[in-house]
Parts: C-alpha cells; structure tokens; sequence
C-alpha cells in the first residue's frame, strides 16, 4: 500500500470533523473535492500528522487528545497571534493543513487562493449550524440590522469550487466551519477592583491607572478602544466596524496620550499573555475573551467575563455587547 499523505486524509476523512476550518491547498489541482462520502480512518493514516494553525483560545490539549484518539491520526497544534496567523495562511500554505481564523480574516487570506472550499452537501450537519452564520437570520426569518464589521455571512460562501470570490448568497461551497463561539468584553478581578465593572469606561477610570490592558490585534482593538472612547462620551461613531480615517485618527490619538499618561499596563496580542497578566495581577481589569477568563479561573483565580453596558445621552444605560 502506498503511503498516505496529509492531502488524502484531509480528502477523505476531514470534511466531517468538528475541527476543520478551511484545508490549505497549493493548487487547483489538489483543491478538487475528493469523490464519495468522507472514508472510515483505518491504521493506514496512524502516521500522518496534520498542522493546524490558529489563534490559541480555540487550541484545547482535551479536545486535540479526544480527536487523534476517535481520528486515529495525529495532529500538531501552534498557536498564534491573528496576524502572524493570516500571514502564514497567505504566504506559506506548505506550512500548515488546517487554517482556523477568524471571519473578518477571510477578506485577506481566502483571495490568495491556499484555502480549499468545503462542501457544505458532505457536511452531515450543516443544516443545524445556527442560521446567523449560514443565512444571515436569527429563527424565523429575523434578520440582523444594522450590523457592524465582518458579518459572518458575507464571507460564509463562494460562488463556486474554484472561486475566490464570496457570494452574497448561499452556494454549495463554504469557506469554513464555524466551531466555537468567541466575543470581546472586559474580562476583571473583583478581588483588584472592589466593584462590579460594567462599562467599557472602566477602562479609563483614574483609580485603575497602570492596572488596565487592551487588546493589540488591529482588526480587533481599534473596535474594543473605539467602545471605551464612546462609552466614556469622548467621541461617537457612525460604524465601528468600518470607521472613517478622520475616526481612526482621532481614537489613535487618544490612546497614544493614555498610553503616555500611564493609563494602561500592557496591550497583549495573544491569548496566553492575556491569561498571564490577569492571572499575575499585573491589571485588574481588561479586554478579554472568554477561554481565557476559564483559563484564569482554572488556576484557582476569581475571574469574571462582564456583560457590559453604555451610557446613552440622558436615557441611563443600555446593553451592549461585541
């Protein structure tokens, strides 16, 4: 029998798991789907390893040892900071099997033609998938108004197998598969802070100078200081997620003065220097995503991921949330 190759398993076995994102290819050529239903994994695949690259609050060492066991392939995990992940989705497909990124990333890597699309007929079910990502609608026909930056949709489908281009309606061919559930909020130490925090303001708060950290992934962090500027009223936006360049220059601006001022210990581009620097005690208080407040509670801390809220001209306070 002849060796078998990261291609084959990937042709024949991954377009069920839970775990595949989008499968790197480095031609037309290999992009072609492989035909049939996905093949039973036999000890034929026992020494092939398959590279999954992405952001670290998706890597879990439970999961990747429950899936080489039920898989009966290995697979190798490294974890990365969202822009050294897009590079190498985009610049060194040989470097990888599995990209899992975020959708607002799809716009920069999916056109460079290393992601193979999946077929969404070989995916048992799709069809339970909540609706937000692959129709754009929450339940019975409720549409999403208003939305600001990537909406998932947008970027779900491509208009066919050999395509780069997204499609503004459903296709047969998909760009990922969405696996988990992520957002950003304040993540705090009520131990440090005496109080319950509510606002993204808080960040900006005096007695909580040197002891507050912001995200530093640009596609992420200019919208998490952009809701902290405007929940402390010093600027309002027309769309966050699509800000105008004076609106860039402006919030630049004022993080570069509360960076100077002191005002903040840290901006962390990666999820464990988010963990470390809760779980140390170095800031009582930043943004945060949700692993990681679980990964700080799991070293025995008293961390909470807060479900914030904004101050609205005279009208007291509303939900708000990313």
């Amino acid at each position: 029998m002849s060796k078998i190759s990261r291609r084959q398993v990937i042709r024949t076995g991954l377009a069920a798991g839970a775990m595949v994102a989008a499968v790197s290819c480095s031609s037309k050529k290999e992009a072609s789907s492989g035909g049939g239903a996905p093949g039973v994994i036999t000890n034929s695949y026992k020494d092939v390893t398959l590279r999954f690259i992405g952001t670290g609050a998706a890597q879990s060492k439970e999961i990747k040892a429950q899936a080489e066991k039920d898989l009966g392939f290995k697979i190798q995990l490294r974890a990365l900071g969202t822009e050294e992940n897009n590079q190498i989705a985009i610049t060194q497909p040989k470097q990888y099997d599995i990209f899992d990124g975020e959708y607002f990333s799809l716009p920069l890597v999916y056109p460079s033609g290393n992601l193979q699309p999946i077929d969404v007929r070989k995916i048992r079910n799709w069809d339970k998938i909540v609706p937000y990502f692959t129709t754009g609608q929450f339940g019975e026909g409720a549409k999403v108004n208003n939305s600001q930056g990537t909406a998932p949709f947008k970027v779900m489908y491509v208009k066919d197998q050999d395509s780069k281009e997204f499609s503004p309606t459903a296709t047969d061919w998909a760009t990922l598969i969405p696996f988990q559930y992520n957002a950003d909020t304040l993540g705090y130490r009520p131990d440090l802070t005496g109080k319950k925090i509510e606002s993204w303001a808080e960040l900006l708060d005096p007695k909580f100078k040197g002891k507050t950290a912001l995200l530093d992934i640009p596609s992420i962090g200019i919208m998490d200081a952009a809701m902290v500027v405007e929940a402390a009223g010093m600027m309002k936006f027309g769309d966050k997620g699509n800000m105008t360049k004076a609106e860039l220059d402006q919030v630049t601006d004022m993080l570069i003065k509360l960076k100077k001022e002191g005002q903040f210990r840290a901006f962390w581009k990666n999820f464990d220097e988010s963990v470390n620097l809760m779980s140390s005690g170095e800031v009582a208080l930043q943004s945060m995503w949700s692993p990681a407040v679980t990964a700080v509670k799991a070293r025995g801390i008293n961390c909470v991921y807060a479900p914030l809220k904004r101050r609205v001209s005279g009208v007291g306070w509303r939900d708000w949330s990313v």
